[in-house]
């Protein structure tokens, strides 16, 4: 008996060869957006993180208390106000409960470093994300490896 796993490509959701192979394969441009709106990244960091909020049925005040970063911060950083560090994006990801597809999303998007699983800080982070775990436990994590946690102020 074949096992076979479902990658995203089999949950409806096309790769980004399917969307270069229809930008190939479009008569124009125009036409190849209106068939790929849903699949183009959000244009602005503050729009993705809306959209995100918006997909999860979140408020911002739970990504507050999942993120353990200041509220003013958090509502600057959605309205654009504030450019946040990669730290504190990734602090964000756990209180939006990001999955590790749309937290590397959001780092691209921001112009950040996507995580890397090579190194050890990134790997466990990632690694919390990958779990469904908090930001707590990906502090654990860090608090092991003797680095700095997520979600603090900064000194």
């Amino acid at each position: 008996m074949k096992i076979v796993s479902k990658g995203i490509a089999d949950q409806g959701k096309p790769t980004t060869a399917d969307v270069q192979e229809s930008l190939v394969n479009a008569a124009n441009f125009k036409d190849f957006l209106l068939r790929n709106a849903q699949n183009m990244l959000a244009q602005t960091l503050p729009e993705y993180l809306s959209l995100q909020l918006k997909q999860k049925h979140l408020r911002r005040a739970d990504v507050v208390r999942g993120s353990h970063l200041d509220r003013t911060y958090v509502y600057q950083i959605f309205s654009g106000k504030k450019t946040p560090s990669r730290d504190k994006l990734l602090a964000i990801a756990f209180g939006l409960q990001l999955s590790a597809e749309e937290t590397q999303k959001m780092l691209k998007l921001s112009g950040n470093l996507e995580l890397y699983v090579r190194d050890k800080r990134d790997a466990a982070i990632l690694f919390a994300i990958q779990h469904g775990r908090s930001i707590d436990d990906a502090n654990d994590l860090l608090d092991q490896l003797g680095v700095l946690p997520l979600g603090v102020p900064d000194e």
